[in-house]
């Protein structure tokens, strides 16, 4: 079986709302041979984690509609990625609330990076991991994660590329205090 994120138009739902839709993505799909992992809930979609033969993933798609329309499907595959190309899209797709896909990105760029940027890096990846989990109704364990952005990031240089770390630590520092993930684009 090959791995897919499967992102569906959110018709209403809230990361409140993850368990009952994987529950009601795996009813769905019970008559076929698939794996609905997690369902992760964002603003303007519903991301899938799924497992399924190449040649079943249509079906899967369809047989999900109820739940809300396509709007995207990316086959999850290992990849070297250039290093800025990978923050390009780590960026892109955090500002997108796809912090899973950005955590990836993010971790392409990670192995290529050595010493204190290999910690800064770090930082990013588990702020968008702390999102993610926000999006599956796991908001202490987001909020917890904080603490390591913040260790991570440390006393960096104040930007990465064209990412602004200190707004990053900012943002975990009232975020931690607030005891609240607060959206927002890097």
């Amino acid at each position: 079986m090959e791995r897919y994120m499967i992102h569906l138009t959110n018709t209403g739902y809230a990361p409140e709302n993850s368990r009952e839709i994987v529950y009601r993505a795996r009813s769905l799909a019970s008559v076929m041979n698939v794996s609905v992992r997690i369902a992760r809930i964002a603003k303007k979609f519903v991301e899938f984690d799924v497992a399924v033969e190449e040649k079943d993933l249509e079906e899967l798609v369809k047989r999900l509609s109820p739940i809300g329309p396509v709007d995207n499907v990316r086959h999850v595959i290992e990849e070297e990625i250039d290093k800025e190309r990978g923050i390009q899209d780590g960026i892109f797709y955090f500002n997108s609330e796809r912090y899973w896909e950005s955590h990836e990105a993010f971790e392409g760029v990670w192995k290529q990076c050595f010493g204190r940027e290999k910690d800064l890096v770090q930082g990013i990846i588990l702020m968008a991991v702390a999102f993610a989990h926000a999006q599956k109704n796991d908001v202490s364990i987001g909020i917890g994660m904080l603490r390591r952005v913040l260790e991570k990031l440390g006393t960096s240089p104040s930007t990465y590329h064209s990412i602004d770390v200190d707004r990053i630590r900012g943002k975990a520092v009232r975020m931690q205090q607030a005891n609240h993930l607060t959206r927002f684009e890097i």
